[in-house]
């Protein structure tokens, strides 16, 4: 049997984690392969995304988003430099302008790398970047861009360590075993979940000094 990344319900009569992408409808929403969500809906997760919104939401592979995560885009960001905070363009009947960029911050497009854990309750917030490897803790809020391969976590979320030391992170980074076919992964399965990292060092070594050569 082989991992399927088109289905809905990965698992077999179990409807609360549900593989993200074929559930996509906006096309502002990219998600990768075999990323799950521990829910059901999770556009509904997905909030202040309008008809006029420009920004997107990008996922990356074998991500793990727990229930209750919510990603707020830039829609969110109302105007603080005015005598008030009401957004009255986005309502019929005011007649009202939209605000200027420059009044009401466009940050960017929200990006989550690969094999990312994402902790029950977390709140993202517009325009960050979540690098491959990241872990996020429960109840946290991202307001900052977070490194490869680190966990952070608190309100808002801060840097609690590394998870490996920057060779491996450096090896994994150049290795990006999410890429690989289905048969690759799982014949790697054994490394990817070994607690013998020194193990694991030289797997990825050994592999990326073939590709070098390879490509040399």
């Amino acid at each position: 049997m082989r991992p399927n990344p088109n289905l809905v319900f990965p698992i077999p009569g179990y409807d609360k984690q549900t593989y993200i992408k074929p559930t996509i409808k906006n096309s502002n929403i990219i998600v990768g392969d075999f990323s799950y969500f521990a829910d059901q809906d999770f556009e509904s997760h997905v909030t202040n995304f309008y008809p006029w919104s420009k920004d997107k939401l990008i996922i990356g592979k074998f991500v793990q988003i727990a229930f209750g995560v919510e990603f707020m885009m830039n829609e969110c960001n109302h105007q603080l430099n005015a005598v008030s905070t009401y957004p009255f363009f986005t309502i019929p009947g005011w007649d009202a302008k939209r605000p200027a960029d420059k009044d009401c911050p466009y940050k960017g497009d929200t990006v989550v790398g690969n094999d990312v854990w994402i902790g029950e309750k977390v709140t993202i917030l517009p325009g960050v970047h979540i690098g491959d490897g990241a872990i996020i803790g429960a109840c946290s809020v991202v307001t900052k861009d977070v490194e490869p391969y680190t966990i952070v976590g608190g309100n808002p979320a801060r840097v609690i360590r590394k998870r490996f030391d920057d060779e491996l992170i450096k090896l994994l980074e150049k290795f990006k075993w999410w890429d690989k076919s289905i048969d690759e992964i799982k014949e790697m399965i054994p490394i990817l979940t070994c607690s013998n990292l020194n193990k694991t060092k030289e797997f990825l070594k050994n592999k990326c000094g073939k590709s070098k050569n390879k490509n040399s």
